[in-house]
């Protein structure tokens, strides 16, 4: 199947939420890594979401240029080509986006989505996160407003994260504490400016006491319950049942009943990168441990070129990483979900 439509990926979103399940959604940072996920949906028969923040791109980009929007670009256009041998739908995305990186990322990839449906095209992603978190909330607003519009002029779903998620996501850093709980003001404001799908769909990435990374036991509280208080007091004010399309960042590391108690309470997306790249690099490691004297010259020797060869560990790298997002879709309940 091709990468999701406008229409197909509203759908699924759609679905998630009646369904009550959500789509993992995998950082990818390499041709290599997108194999990797597409074959886990593929295998999981869970329709799915890839997406690329803003190291992620400029890894991409190559480091001689470390371009964002080159390396975002071209592994999307390498993805709709990819997207059609694998039996799933696909939705690409780009993650976090703070302020200062808006003007060399967003924005142009909205602008070039916008010019692609004005040509008749379907936009190249399917959706954007801006991350104002690191903002108040009113400049967060306002710059979301602005996204909205533009979003919804190129058929792309935006994302907004309202309050600050804790740990680190590239560069930018959230400390753990009670401001990593988003209260039921905040989330009639956002509805103020945002309405509520009338000048745009957005998804919500409302904070619970989410921490990206991974953390022992106990050193972070999740309350999943409480996007169900967000919920319901949104919908005494305004009427509407149910508001909002949740996302869970930080999902790396949850507990399975954490997982579930989101998903009642209307998480549709779930991000994990921490947790996939574990999975991506230790069988590396451990082909590299086992075979140390073939992929390297040790002691003046030529080494094993079946070794040392990239493909050799790459595809043991693929399939680790594979196999833990099958692990997340039966998690997330999308897992044999996918859409006809």
């Amino acid at each position: 199947m091709p990468i999701a439509t406008p229409e197909v990926y509203n759908e699924m979103l759609d679905r998630a939420k009646a369904g009550k399940f959500a789509y993992p959604a995998i950082n990818v940072t390499s041709s290599q890594t997108l194999n990797a996920a597409l074959r886990g949906f593929a295998e999981a028969e869970s329709d799915g979401i890839v997406q690329i923040s803003t190291g992620g791109a400029e890894f991409l980009g190559g480091q001689y240029n470390k371009d964002m929007v080159t390396g975002a670009v071209a592994l999307a256009e390498f993805a709709h080509i990819l997207a059609e041998k694998y039996p799933v739908n696909i939705a690409l995305h780009t993650d976090h986006c703070p302020k200062d990186k808006l003007d060399g990322y967003v924005r142009p990839l909205l602008a070039l989505s916008e010019e692609r449906v004005k040509a008749g095209r379907n936009p190249l992603f399917q959706s954007h996160m801006w991350d104002g978190s690191a903002e108040t909330l009113a400049d967060n607003l306002a710059i979301a407003q602005e996204l909205l519009e533009q979003a919804r002029r190129a058929n792309i779903v935006l994302e907004v994260e309202i309050t600050p998620t804790g740990g680190e996501e590239d560069g930018v850093t959230h400390e753990i504490n009670d401001s990593l709980y988003t209260t039921v003001d905040d989330a009639i404001r956002t509805v103020e400016a945002l309405g509520l799908g009338e000048k745009g769909r957005y998804l919500l990435a409302a904070s619970f006491g989410n921490v990206h990374g991974v953390y022992k036991p106990g050193n972070v509280v999740l309350r999943p319950e409480l996007l169900k208080e967000l919920n319901d007091g949104v919908a005494a004010k305004f009427g509407k049942q149910s508001p909002f399309d949740f996302v869970f960042h930080g999902g790396s590391g949850s507990s399975e009943e954490e997982i579930r108690t989101a998903l009642e309470n209307g998480v549709v997306k779930m991000n994990i990168d921490t947790d996939t790249q574990y999975a991506f690099t230790r069988p590396v490691a451990d082909h590299m441990f086992r075979h140390y004297d073939g992929v390297l010259k040790v002691d003046g020797e030529v080494g094993d070129k079946k070794q040392y060869d990239p493909r050799t560990w790459g595809k043991l790298a693929e399939a680790g990483m594979a196999g833990r997002v099958v692990v997340a879709a039966n998690n997330l309940r999308s897992a044999g979900n996918k859409m006809k």
